[in-house]
């Protein structure tokens, strides 16, 4: 198979869909079934937003954001039956999942500077096949010509529901009405973004 310039050598299964579907779950939970690689795209996305936190960078900055993606090394490593995930060598699983930071993300899944970096990355690492991708755009852009794609998707309401408890349950103050607006506007946003839109990819079984 062959996605851009990239050859695959093995089996590549793209699961998309809108924030708070499960698409984290059925993808983990597929990627250890299988013994294959799991990547988890979103989870990309929010260790650049809390690295461009950190460092303070412009998020009108192209170059620096370029430069910043280009040097930040992204890993996943199962540990304890959990996938954790690495900035540079640290473990910032938790600290990309706050409220904060899921915001930024939002701004920052919208940079096509980005989205070229990461890109590129993620083909990389997925290059050698046997590998469960999960995101908002791996069957229409990143691997078009993935060997099965799925799309995931539930009602806002629900969505906002799951990630309230589980926000509740990390301890953040926060209300259910809240969280459900905030995935709303989510959705918009990946509906309606310039580059690489959220969109169920022809072929993909919803």
């Amino acid at each position: 198979m062959s996605d851009g310039n990239v050859t695959v050598k093995g089996i590549v299964v793209a699961i998309d869909g809108p924030s708070g579907a499960g698409k984290s779950t059925v993808a983990r939970q597929l990627a250890e079934r299988l013994g294959y690689l799991y990547i988890d795209t979103g989870a990309m996305f929010r260790a650049v937003a809390l690295t461009v936190q950190r460092a303070k960078v412009s998020l009108e900055d192209d170059a620096a954001l370029a430069t910043l993606c280009r040097d930040l090394e992204i890993t996943f490593v199962r540990h304890e039956g959990a996938y954790r995930v690495f900035a540079n060598g640290e473990d910032v699983s938790e600290a990309i999942r706050t409220p904060e930071i899921s915001l930024l993300t939002s701004r920052i899944s919208t940079k096509k500077v980005v989205r070229e970096v990461l890109l590129h990355e993620q083909r990389r690492m997925g290059r050698a096949g046997n590998v469960v991708l999960e995101g908002r755009d791996i069957g229409s852009v990143v691997f078009p010509h993935a060997d099965v794609k799925f799309f995931l998707s539930a009602s806002p309401a629900e969505r906002g529901r799951r990630r309230f408890l589980e926000l509740q349950a990390k301890g953040e103050k926060v209300t259910l009405e809240k969280t459900i607006a905030e995935v709303v506007a989510r959705d918009a946003q990946d509906e309606q973004r310039e580059h690489a839109p959220l969109r169920i990819a022809d072929d993909a079984l919803c």
